[in-house]
């Protein structure tokens, strides 16, 4: 044991754990090049000693920084809390150390924490947009010369490289499973004007349409909060209308949960009086009453996707988007016309 008046050093512990300095500097770095036995041996002389790494000490000497920024638009939405857990993962597998913000959708207090990230030596980002994120806010912070992600929502007119699902595919997929069922009037719940996932996935959503010959009805795209409140609203909307839809792919899992409420406090049921296809798969929707039918998306797997691409970014690598699987999983909520149908005026 050392003496508690002088500070432990790298060469102590490299006596104590039986190799070199240089083993040492590699175990700390989070190198993979040190066999996992080699460095649970120095891990553990480092507990012995109670030699603490200055970190900040490090990167002062090597002018980088090993803190990278977190910012996250919506933590209370599951899915990109599952995201954020995968973000988190890879960054400290690789010795990173994330520091996490969540905006709550508010694009000044986004630009309020990535500043302040900025300022305490983050060297690059992985962030999710806020809705309402414009240009000139993606400028300004490309003029920072740090390396960014984009996950999920992509910014148009900027070139930060981007992790998302297959938005286009995926809608494209759930349509084409409503009118495989026999629906031909199938609406589209959710998202904002501006927003680049909904644009992606209506896009989809009415390219199913057409291959099918059928038309696209824009009184049954209706926009609404990407949330339960307002998958509720859209709901009642859409069965008020007087020639209803049958059938309906929702933005997201969190907009079809709130279609499926809106449809139980009518006395209706998905499935049976309208089909309802969600997106993204989060941990819930196979346990919603019904079970709900969805477009699939890895989450974790995403965010483990853009870590990889930022810490790319961070070694000057060559990088490119990337463009995450998705496939349907059909459950309950989405089942073939009825034959008496849900009417506002009957």
């Amino acid at each position: 044991m050392s003496s508690p008046t002088r500070k432990v050093t790298m060469i102590d512990i490299a006596h104590e754990a039986g190799v070199s300095k240089s083993t040492v500097s590699l175990v700390l770095q989070g190198s993979e090049l040190v066999k996992d036995d080699t460095r649970d041996r120095v891990l553990a002389a480092m507990d012995r000693l109670g030699y603490v790494y200055n970190r900040g000490a490090a990167n002062l000497r090597r002018k980088t920084s090993e803190v990278l920024g977190m910012v996250i638009n919506d933590l209370t939405n599951p899915f990109f809390a599952e995201i954020a857990v995968g973000i988190e993962r890879a960054l400290q597998t690789a010795g990173f150390i994330p520091l996490l913000a969540n905006t709550g959708e508010d694009p000044s207090r986004q630009a309020r924490v990535m500043q302040a990230m900025r300022e305490h030596g983050a060297a690059g980002f992985l962030f999710c947009p806020a809705i309402g994120t414009d240009e000139g806010f993606a400028h300004e912070i490309m003029s920072w010369r740090l390396p960014i992600v984009t996950v999920m929502r992509r910014i148009p007119g900027v070139d930060f490289r981007s992790v998302a699902p297959d938005n286009v595919g995926g809608a494209r997929l759930a349509t084409e499973h409503l009118i495989g069922l026999g629906h031909r009037r199938i609406a589209f719940l959710g998202g904002r004007p501006g927003m680049v996932v909904m644009e992606d996935r209506c896009q989809g959503y009415q390219a199913a349409l057409a291959a099918a010959g059928l038309p696209a009805d824009p009184g049954l795209i209706v926009e609404e909060r990407p949330n339960r409140d307002g998958g509720l609203a859209g709901v009642g909307a859409l069965l008020s209308i007087a020639d209803p839809p049958t059938a309906v792919l929702c933005f997201n899992d969190a907009v079809a949960f709130g279609a499926l409420h809106g449809l139980w406090e009518r006395g209706l049921q998905a499935g049976r009086d309208l089909a309802v296809v969600g997106f993204d798969d989060i941990a819930n929707a196979a346990h919603t009453t019904p079970p709900l039918t969805t477009v699939a998306v890895s989450c974790r797997t995403l965010g483990e996707r853009a870590a990889h691409l930022l810490l790319s970014e961070l070694r000057g690598e060559p990088t490119g988007d990337h463009i995450g699987e998705v496939r349907l999983v059909v459950r309950a909520s989405s089942g073939p016309p009825g034959q008496d149908r849900y009417r506002p005026n009957t």
